[in-house]
């Protein structure tokens, strides 16, 4: 304990020390006004160098190409500024979305090609907009607290400024004095008095809406040079500190770039970090601001790929599953960081975007992919620190690559805010591209009116945040912190130590806040056992003073192909499984009592390859099949599979299994190799503190993985098993029995 007081001290004080050195550079900065334009993420060097590229043969000369043949169509349509009235995906939203995109477009073209005919269309829907925007009461589908004029919240109409400021200061020199201070004083102005001075309470929120908010206010700031704008961006509408970007840059992100949030939240607040930070080092390079907090900015946009497996955002919280490494927010997260740090892995990952932005870093981007630089980014097995001191509980990727690209994330993470699920030591997994053991996301169809608005849909709170729809402890059928998420942000899981070796990658975390009076543990790893021998081994101990009903969900993608216990399917009539917390969603399509002391489930993935749990049984133990989609009159739920392991009136147990992936099924050549599982047997020991897991496979081998949870790992640990004796330092160890 006193260990992390003094980490905590430690942050604090070189929070202080951040704080105060940003302080004294703004005090001796003159007032901040662009001395020419643009002068945000596009200065007036980069159009130089990118005026030459766009007239050679190459990767910049196409995406300028291809720019002006979308934005020249676009503009044989009038100016449509209509009055808000939809939600988002609604047309009025939708309009003013794809307004700010065209003027931020044409802006760029109109710098790059000297042609009048994009500001002009620019200014003409600046000019509508100032004609229309001081009219506007409040959106009539305003969402909560954080309501906007042109957009249902807040948020949106922070997006639109950072994206229309930047359009505006490309188009300056195209305009007269009289239409400048129309369009500052009609719109730009209002907006961002809007969004800071009218808007407190998401101003200086500490949340990817106040980090949206302050960079649109700030960027305004130094186009339209109001020095005061941009302290308050940085520092909150008090220059407290106490909000603001810079303490969004120290509270929102843990020390090695992870986003409190989750990858999908990551991603989206990306894009006002580094926009706002390369408008920082624009204008105020003297700040450092990507030095800051030992480049925390960099550190998230290379965070923000590691958290990604196969182009995909590992489905953390209230995340859409299709987002990706290509979203816009991480291409312009890739490209600047590439134009500071020349690191050439990102331009594999530019690659795999394939969009090339026509700024100044878009231009290195492509420069250097044309020149042969790239090479493969180096996706890692990382432990990310959850919590401003990364002394939150963590979220853990484990990859092995010679096993067909194999990535296990375990997530012992704090709960995210407003956006968090309610899975502690939640775990997923992935093989040769695809998903094995599953994660729902978000219950959402984004941007579809018909379905509520495109907002969360009412499934959302019902399933989709509630622990039964994730792959970790149910006690009672109640979901971690009754569902509360202001209890849930009072709490966080321990690390107990993460191991990541050639052949074995393990984590293990506790948790005793998410129950009154139950406490659990979990111990995931990946292991490398032989060239076509994989696994994962699962150990979750749950403990009370209580007598309970535990159950542990396996969220599985694929079809069932076998189980080795009788099941007693329902044939012609389904119920709920519960009533609430998640479990009235839940169809009970079969229920079994496997007699043996292991119970075996295999199915089949779309990736062409059979995935075995098999776990250890106590008597009693009962495995429930389940669908999604009861008490669901909308069909907003996807039909997703799920078996449950189930212990009644138990006051501890240990779930212990193993997760095999074998064999392969060819429909198209008409073969199956190995399509039945090869583990024959499993047993879990504990020798005081040191753990035991033996596996044995049909053919002959057999594997020892011991691990020790305690708190001193150093120096060596014994244990017999089996009559031989074994020994160990550290917090574990794997052998191999012949």
């Amino acid at each position: 304990m006193m260990f992390l007081q003094f980490k905590q001290y430690l942050y604090t004080m070189q929070r202080a020390l951040c704080v105060a050195v940003f302080l004294f550079v703004a005090a001796m900065c003159p007032k901040v006004i662009a001395a020419q334009h643009p002068n945000l993420v596009i200065t007036a060097s980069d159009v130089v160098a990118m005026r030459q590229a766009m007239t050679q043969p190459g990767l910049f000369q196409d995406a300028f190409r291809a720019k002006v043949a979308d934005v020249d169509q676009l503009l044989l349509e009038p100016v449509d500024i209509p009055v808000p009235l939809h939600a988002g995906g609604g047309y009025t939203h939708e309009r003013h979305k794809n307004n700010y995109k065209l003027m931020f477009n044409a802006a760029v073209l109109y710098q790059l090609t000297g042609d009048v005919k994009y500001a002009n269309h620019v200014r003409d829907m600046l000019l509508e907009y100032a004609k229309l925007y001081p009219t506007l009461p409040i959106h009539p589908q305003k969402k909560s607290s954080n309501a906007g004029k042109l957009f249902w919240q807040g948020l949106n109409e922070a997006v639109w400024l950072v994206y229309t400021i930047q359009a505006y200061d490309a188009i300056i020199p195209a305009l007269d004095d009289a239409t400048r201070q129309t369009i500052e004083n009609g719109v730009l102005r209002p907006v961002a008095l809007f969004l800071s001075e009218q808007s407190p309470h998401t101003f200086n929120l500490v949340h990817n809406h106040g980090t949206w908010a302050t960079t649109a206010v700030g960027m305004t700031g130094y186009v339209l040079g109001e020095r005061d704008w941009v302290e308050k961006a940085l520092y909150d509408l008090e220059k407290s500190g106490k909000g603001g970007f810079l303490r969004q840059l120290d509270e929102l992100f843990s020390p090695a770039g992870y986003y409190n949030e989750g990858p999908y939240y990551q991603r989206y607040a990306l894009m006002p970090f580094v926009t706002f930070a390369k408008a920082i080092e624009v204008n105020e390079p003297e700040r450092k601001i990507f030095e800051y907090r030992d480049g925390i900015v960099l550190k998230a946009i290379e965070t923000t790929i590691q958290l990604s497996y196969n182009n995909l955002f590992f489905p953390l919280n209230d995340a859409i599953k299709s987002k990706g490494i290509d979203t816009i927010e991480l291409v312009n997260g890739v490209a600047i960081a590439y134009g500071l740090t020349g690191e050439t892995g990102l331009l594999s990952i530019a690659q795999q975007q394939d969009q090339i932005l026509l700024t100044g870093d878009g231009l290195k981007v492509a420069r250097a992919i044309e020149q042969g630089l790239a090479t493969p980014f180096d996706f890692k097995s990382i432990a990310f620190g959850d919590g401003a001191d990364g002394m939150q509980g963590a979220f853990v990727v484990m990859r092995q690559r010679n096993h067909g690209d194999q990535a296990l994330v375990f997530k012992a993470t704090a709960q995210g805010l407003g956006h968090g699920h309610f899975d502690k030591l939640n775990w997923q997994f992935y093989d040769t591209d695809e998903e094995i053991v599953s994660d729902y996301g978000a219950a959402r169809f984004l941007n579809v009116e018909a379905k509520f608005g495109g907002r969360y849909l009412p499934e959302n709170k019902t399933y989709a945040k509630q622990t039964v729809a994730h792959n970790t402890l149910v006690v009672d059928e109640i979901s971690h912190f009754e569902g509360i998420t202001k209890e849930g942000n009072k709490h966080h899981p321990e690390l107990l130590f993460f191991g990541n070796h050639e052949r074995v990658k393990i984590a293990a975390a506790t948790i005793d806040s998410a129950y009154p009076d139950t406490a659990f543990t979990r111990t995931i790893a990946l292991l490398n056992l032989a060239p076509e021998k994989s696994l994962v081994v699962d150990v979750l101990s749950a403990e009370s003073d209580s007598v309970h009903q535990y159950d542990l969900p396996v969220h599985y993608q694929g079809h069932l192909i076998e189980t080795n216990f009788e099941l007693n399917t329902q044939l012609s009539a389904l119920t709920p499984l519960g009533q609430d917390s998640g479990y009235q969603h839940l169809w009970l399509k079969s229920s079994a009592t496997p007699k043996g002391p292991l119970a075996k489930v295999t199915w089949l993935n779309k990736n062409g390859r059979f995935y075995t749990l098999t776990a250890l049984q106590s008597q009693g133990t009962n495995v429930l099949f389940t669908q999604l989609g009861a008490n669901d009159p909308q069909f907003n739920l996807r039909a997703e599979n799920a078996f449950i392991f189930r212990v009644a009136n138990a006051k501890s147990h240990d779930f212990v299994s193993v997760l095999e992936p074998h064999g392969e099924y060819n429909p198209s050549k008409e073969y199956t190799l190995t399509g039945s599982s090869q583990v024959v047997d499993l047993i879990h020991q504990r020798h005081d503190e040191v753990q035991v897991i033996e596996v044995s496979f049909n053919d002959g081998s057999v594997y020892v993985l011991a691990f020790h949870l305690g708190q001193e790992s150093e120096g060596m640990h014994a244990f017999i098993h089996k009559g031989q004796k074994f020994q160990f330092s550290s917090h574990f160890q794997l052998f191999d029995i012949q």
